[in-house]
C-alpha cells in the first residue's frame, strides 16, 4: 500500500494534519520533496532507464478515523488496517470498537472530537441519515473538531438531498470536504473486499476516496457530485428490494405448486432471472433458514422509503418500488425489523416463522 497517491496528490488533498500529526504532516511535505530529487537525479543518470522503472520513495498514508463499527463497519475497518492504514475508530457501544482494536494499527478513540483531532481522513459507516447529520452537526460532532483540509467519506447509505445539504454546511463552516460513498455487496463484499462503491463529490476529492477504498472494493466508480452516489444506491436498492418481495412471492407459488423450492436457485442459474438476491434469498426462504441475518430488513425499508421520498422530489413515478415499501412495511411492523429480508416469504406462507425450519405443510 506504500505510494497509494502521488505525492502531489496527497499534498494537495491534505494540506493540514490533526494536532498531534505534525510530524507526519513534515514527513508528506518531505517526500513530496525527496521524490521531486530523486526523480531529476534519475533523468539526468541514466536517459536510457524507463520512467516506469524509476525509484521512488514510499509515500506516507494518511491517518483515518472510522465511525460506526456495525455489520458493515467491522469488516471494513479490519480489510484497512490488515492493508497497513493507521486508524482511530469510534462507535456508540465502545465493546464493538475494541474488538476491532485487537487488529494492528487500530486504537479508540473516546469521543467524536477526540477522533476528529488526530486523523486526516474521517470515514462514516452509519444507520441511517439522522445518525449521519447527528454525527457530523449535533452537539460533540464533527463539525465541532473539524479543520479546513479534512475529508469526510460517508459510507453510509443517507438521503442524496440531506447529503448535499451536510456537505455543504460543513465545507462553509469547516472548510472540509465530502465525498458520499454508499457500498453494495453486503457484509459478504465487505469481508472479501469486493464491495461495489459509488462515489459523488470533486474528482480530487473521489480520487484520494479511491486510493484509500481500494483495500474494500472491487470497483469505485465516480457517478457525479456530491449526493450522485446517494442517488445511485437508492437505485441499487430500487433493484434490490422489489427484487427480494417478488423472491417471496416465487418462492411461495412454486411451493405452493408442489415445485421443490430449495432446487429453483439451482434451475434458473444463469438465466435471467439469476441474480444475486435471488441467489441468496431463494435459498433461505425455501429452507426456513432465518438465523444469523446477513442484512435487516428495516434497512432495506429505509433505504425504499429513501428512494419515493427522491421520487416525489424528482416528480419520477416509482410505483414497483412504493408496492415493495408497504410489503415491507407491514412486514415490519409484525416485528421483523431486525430480521433477513428472507423473512419476507411468511408473508405467503404461514408456516414461515422465523426461527424455524418447518415445511410447508400446505405443499400439494
Amino acid at each position: 500500500m506504500d505510494g497509494f497517491l502521488g505525492t502531489g496528490t496527497l499534498r494537495q488533498a491534505l494540506p493540514h494534519c490533526g494536532r498531534n500529526n505534525g510530524k507526519h504532516f513534515h514527513s508528506i511535505t518531505m517526500m513530496h520533496n525527496l521524490s521531486h530529487l530523486t526523480d531529476h537525479a534519475s533523468h539526468d543518470n541514466s536517459h536510457s532507464r524507463s520512467h516506469n522503472n524509476r525509484r521512488t520513495l514510499p509515500m506516507p498514508q494518511p491517518r483515518l478515523g472510522f465511525l460506526g463499527i456495525g455489520l458493515m463497519g467491522d469488516p471494513m475497518t479490519r480489510r484497512l488496517a490488515q492493508a497497513g492504514f493507521e486508524l482511530v475508530v469510534w462507535n456508540r457501544s465502545r465493546d464493538k470498537a475494541e474488538q476491532v482494536a485487537r487488529e494492528p494499527h487500530v486504537s479508540v478513540a473516546g469521543s467524536i472530537a477526540e477522533l476528529v483531532e488526530n486523523v486526516d481522513v474521517i470515514l462514516l459507516c452509519l444507520a441511517n441519515t439522522d445518525v449521519v447529520r447527528e454525527v457530523v452537526l449535533g452537539p460533540g460532532g464533527i463539525m465541532e473538531s473539524a479543520r479546513a483540509g479534512q475529508l469526510v467519506i460517508d459510507l453510509s447509505s443517507s438521503d442524496p438531498a440531506a447529503t448535499r445539504d451536510m456537505a455543504a454546511e460543513l465545507k462553509a463552516r469547516a472548510g472540509v470536504s465530502w465525498v458520499d460513498s454508499p457500498v453494495s455487496g453486503g457484509v459478504a463484499g465487505a469481508e472479501a473486499g469486493t464491495l461495489a462503491i459509488m462515489c459523488g463529490g470533486e474528482s480530487a476529492d473521489v480520487e484520494v476516496a479511491r486510493s484509500i477504498l481500494s483495500p474494500l472494493a472491487a470497483r469505485i466508480t465516480h457517478m457525479g457530485d456530491v449526493g450522485a452516489g446517494q442517488a445511485t444506491k437508492v437505485c441499487n436498492q430500487m433493484i434490490v428490494g422489489c427484487a427480494a418481495a417478488a423472491i417471496a412471492e416465487v418462492v411461495a407459488l412454486a411451493e405452493a405448486s408442489g415445485v421443490d423450492a430449495t432446487r429453483l436457485s439451482e434451475a434458473l442459474a444463469g438465466g435471467f432471472a439469476d441474480s444475486t438476491p435471488f441467489r441468496m434469498l431463494a435459498p433461505r426462504m425455501a429452507a426456513r433458514d432465518f438465523a444469523d441475518p446477513k442484512w435487516h430488513l428495516r434497512t432495506l425499508l429505509k433505504d425504499l422509503d429513501m428512494a419515493v421520498a427522491q421520487s416525489h422530489r424528482e416528480v419520477s413515478a416509482t410505483p414497483m418500488t412504493s408496492l415493495a415499501a408497504q410489503i415491507m412495511r407491514n412486514h415490519v411492523a409484525k416485528g421483523h425489523g431486525e430480521h433477513d429480508p428472507s423473512t419476507l416469504i411468511s408473508a405467503y406462507r404461514e408456516d414461515s416463522v422465523p426461527g424455524t425450519l418447518s415445511v410447508n405443510q400446505g405443499r400439494k
